[in-house]
């Protein structure tokens, strides 16, 4: 048992890059993390990684250690959920990340409900627009409005979510009406900007197919929520699922515009990595949101 602890200590470091890290992940000191590697290479006779003050990086031989434990980690994983069965119980703490817009507007609403309905499991909420890293943030299941790229995620999906373009009329009578992609480009586009966004490629399907545009703007912003109240206050052009600003169009405070080239649609859905068997506690959540999220997207209709 003791192997497998640090074993799972092990393949931690590896992905988070230093011992502090792994030892925030796992809920020990660092002092705990660095004695269970030391036993580790103790055990198997060589050295496993190099470090320095700065981080931790594995040897040639440590890597395909590395790789190897990963396939111990599934084997006792897949054993372990053998045993327990699907119905085992969901336990523990949750750790979930949602976009801003959906987790106040949505999710929050929807957590006090799930967790009354899995009382053992402790919801650790945390919403950005930011995409963080399942890995180095310990997140348990990240609930994304995106086309995932990350081939060593996998996505659970909840609803499709189709987006348009709007601005407020005052913009539009102010600035004049796009008739083409291409007009975008001499318009104020509000876009949602941060650290490794793309957000300001705007995809817009047409009868001769994609076109993508390197669009640009006065203001950008790394909160979804601020764009829509520029939109509103006439600040320019966004880009925003329906769901999202259906009150808004439905009420005249924005307008469609270029309805004949709809931009890429996106996917609603829970990520989680891969590599670990799900646990009942994400399960439960996963099998929660898809039944109880799209009848509330339904009710933020453009009718």
């Amino acid at each position: 048992m003791a192997l497998l602890e640090n074993i799972r200590v092990f393949v931690r470091v590896v992905e988070l890059g230093s011992f502090s890290a792994a030892a925030r992940n796992l809920r020990l000191s660092p002092a705990v993390v660095s004695h269970r590697i030391q036993q580790l290479e103790g055990h198997v006779g060589v050295r496993l990684l190099n470090r320095t003050t700065r981080q931790v990086q594995p040897t040639e031989q440590g890597m395909l250690y590395y790789e190897a434990c990963l396939e111990v980690m599934r084997a006792v994983e897949q054993a372990e959920t053998s045993v327990a069965g699907a119905g085992a119980e969901p336990q523990g703490t949750l750790k979930v990340t949602a976009p801003l817009v959906f987790g106040r507007r949505i999710l929050a609403p929807l957590i006090p409900e799930f967790q009354a309905a899995t009382p053992n499991v402790e919801v650790q909420f945390r919403m950005s627009d930011h995409l963080l890293d399942l890995i180095k943030e310990g997140v348990d299941a990240a609930v994304r409005l995106s086309v995932p790229t990350d081939s060593s995620l996998v996505i659970r999906k909840i609803a499709d979510c189709p987006r348009l373009l709007c601005a407020a009329p005052a913009y539009l009578e102010a600035h004049g009406e796009p008739v083409t992609p291409d007009d975008l480009m001499d318009h104020n586009c509000l876009l949602l900007r941060f650290s490794g966004s793309t957000q300001f490629r705007w995809i817009l399907n047409s009868p001769k197919g994609q076109v993508t545009l390197n669009v640009g703007g006065r203001l950008d912003a790394d909160d979804s929520d601020v764009l829509t109240q520029w939109a509103v206050a006439g600040q320019g052009i966004v880009m925003k699922p329906v769901w999202e600003v259906a009150d808004h169009l439905r009420e005249g405070r924005l307008k469609p515009v270029l309805t004949d080239f709809p931009p890429e649609p996106l996917t609603l859905g829970v990520l989680y990595p891969h590599r670990r068997l799900l646990p009942a506690k994400v399960r439960a959540f996963t099998d929660f949101l898809v039944e109880r999220v799209p009848p509330m997207m339904d009710s933020f209709t453009l009718a």
